[in-house]
């Protein structure tokens, strides 16, 4: 028996969520470097993606919806000749999933060009929208062009000027790399919401999203670009424009449960090691007896590791994957998902028969995944079925860039523990508590934001924002 755990986990799970790259460097083909970066990071968004880039006289764009491999071709990466680049990956976070609401977004202002491309969520977006001179040219109903006019409009010299002034009326998650048609420029909210980060490659610079495409890229790790700081690279060299201070600190504890590659280094600690320690520590808190720990591929296997290895119970797989079965591009505002081709999963029925299993795993959304996984593995010969979740139960959305159900759909605000554990039909069912996920993450609890666990956001939210919030009140 064949499982579509592929439009499953897409409905489950929760999405931060874009990803940003960019590159500024004089020798080298940026459009390809900028390729593999967004390829790279892909798992931050795979509605659509764009690519921006300028050869100090004009910037050319090219967009499309759908994974970085279907939206470029060979002939658009070749056409895009200069030597600085901005990227993007997309889920639509504000603004519907449309053409017109790709990303980068190019402005011109006073026979000027600025192109921005964001990862996160401005959630007083309809309140700036308002303030927008008349007539200003909107082409789109994201909160990254609201942010751009705003830039352009405000006061200073330069972009960087302008972008100093503006941080201060930006509320809400934004790691953003902008570009002029001299300059390559990065940004990133007080609280930190979201990753960005700073490589150098040969005589050029890289700011990304993630590590892990620093390193596909061949880059070198320097830093991270600071909460609340502007920087800027040109002909000159990097430079570190100002600072804006901000009340908190309030990184995203969620990326190191899912929304990050295992690879990547998150404020100096590797995620898979996060992951794993958080796993460890679940066994220590919700013990049980088994036969065998498993994963559901992938998201939580470096949990699982974890979890066998503080538990001693061996782990092992009983899901494959069929790696071969091409991912095809889906909407995830549909209600019809499985159209085209879809990865499956099969169980190992030999293992599975008569053992008691422990399935460890990321999170529990709406409950329909692992609900579908545990009957298949009962009809399989599972004799007992435990599920272990190395995050607490989620129970409110997220207003800071990463797509989530309103409150109704998620399934932990409106059931307990044991009633969650009915609805799945498990034989027992654990979560990891929130002081076990912050030690595993080795940050400071004042430093972390935890809303989606908590419902203590970092800043006031309106609690009636939705993502399509621009196309009920666009005006200009």
């Amino acid at each position: 028996m064949m499982l579509n755990i592929s439009k499953l986990k897409r409905e489950e799970s929760l999405k931060d969520k874009c990803g940003v790259f960019g590159i500024y460097g004089k020798n080298e083909d940026v459009a390809r470097i900028s390729y593999f970066g967004l390829y790279s990071v892909q798992h931050r968004g795979q509605e659509g993606a764009g690519l921006a880039v300028s050869n100090g006289k004009e910037i050319k764009t090219i967009k499309g919806l759908g994974l970085v491999p279907s939206v470029f071709t060979e002939k658009d990466i070749a056409s895009l000749k200069g030597f600085i680049a901005i990227g993007h990956t997309r889920y639509s976070t504000t603004g519907g999933n449309t053409k017109n609401n790709l990303q980068p977004v190019l402005m011109r202002y006073k026979n000027e060009e600025f192109t921005i491309a964001h990862n996160g969520n401005i959630i007083n977006a309809g309140q700036l929208l308002k303030t927008l001179p008349p007539g200003t040219p909107l082409k789109s109903t994201t909160d990254t062009e609201v942010m751009g006019w705003i830039i352009c409009n405000a006061k200073g010299k330069s972009w960087e000027e302008k972008i100093m002034n503006s941080m201060s009326k930006f509320e809400g998650a934004f790691s953003i790399v902008a570009m002029t048609k001299t300059k390559l420029i990065a940004f990133r909210d007080s609280y930190g919401f979201r990753p960005l980060v700073l490589g150098k490659l040969n005589g050029g610079f890289v700011i990304s999203s993630e590590t892990c495409a620093l390193d596909t890229t061949g880059a070198t790790y320097i830093r991270d670009i600071r909460p609340g700081e502007v920087v800027s690279i040109d002909r000159k060299g990097f430079h570190e424009i100002g600072m804006m201070k901000g009340e908190r600190k309030a990184f995203c504890l969620f990326e190191y449960v899912y929304l990050a590659r295992p690879d990547s280094i998150l404020n100096n600690e590797l995620v898979h090691q996060v992951r794993q320690r958080s796993g460890e520590l679940l066994a220590y808190e919700a013990p049980v007896g088994a036969d065998l720990v498993v994963a559901i591929p992938d998201s939580g296997t470096s949990a699982a590791i974890g979890y066998s290895k503080a538990s001693g119970i061996p782990f092992g797989e009983i899901l494959i994957k069929n790696r071969y079965i091409g991912r095809t591009f889906i909407q995830p505002e549909q209600r019809i998902r499985d159209i085209g081709v879809k990865i499956k999963f099969n169980p190992l029925r030999k293992i599975v028969k008569g053992k008691r299993i422990i399935i460890v795993d990321d999170s529990i959304v709406r409950g329909t995944t692992i609900k579908h996984i545990i009957l298949l593995l009962r009809k399989s010969g599972a004799k007992e079925i435990h599920i272990r979740i190395c995050s607490p139960p989620i129970k409110n959305p997220c207003y800071f860039g990463v797509d989530t159900p309103n409150k109704d759909h998620l399934i932990a605000s409106s059931k307990t523990v044991d009633q969650i554990k009915k609805f799945i039909n498990a034989d027992s069912l654990a979560y990891l508590s929130l002081s076990a996920l912050e030690r595993a993450s080795r940050q400071k609890k004042n430093t972390l934001c935890s809303a989606c666990f908590s419902g203590k956001y970092p800043l006031p939210v309106d609690i009636q924002f939705t993502k399509n919030i621009l196309e009920k009140s666009k005006s200009c």
